[in-house]
């Protein structure tokens, strides 16, 4: 998958799509890929750098497309809210200074009536980022 089918499972559009590829998904895990922390255009800067907890919504992207992948075509993407992040674990302060590429891995830990809760991290490099946990709510179809 790219951005382009990445972007048709979030509720986001142009430059605020921040993940370019999915490398591979089952019913439980995904691992997604972004270059998009090295753009001068990424909506996340925050005085010309990339705090690394922006990172979460890398994570939270990548759990949204698995959510939708894993609802196939038989739904519309709904739309999610980070309810909660937990366990948090910074091992870099910015991402924009991280070299190469963003690993992006979620695992669902559970699911059910429109909640999930996933174990996430990020890497660049084989360098552990980012990691936690978020819990996700549902809250209807994207429009």
């Amino acid at each position: 998958m790219n951005s382009t089918d990445i972007a048709r499972l979030l509720p986001h559009s142009g430059n605020m799509v921040l993940l370019d590829d999915v490398l591979e998904y089952d019913a439980n895990t995904i691992h997604c890929l972004a270059r998009r922390h090295h753009a001068d255009d990424n909506p996340l800067r925050e005085d010309g750098r990339l705090p690394a907890w922006c990172g979460l919504e890398y994570a939270a992207q990548a759990m949204a497309v698995h959510q939708g992948l894993c609802a196939g075509d038989a739904a519309p993407p709904a739309r999610g809210l980070l309810a909660v992040a937990r366990d948090l674990a910074l091992s870099a302060s910015d991402l924009d200074e991280l070299p190469g590429e963003l690993h992006i891995r979620a695992e669902k830990i559970i699911a059910e009536g429109g909640r999930s809760l996933y174990q996430f991290q990020l890497e660049s490099n084989g360098q552990r980022v980012l990691s936690g946990r978020a819990a996700v709510v549902l809250q209807g179809t994207a429009e």
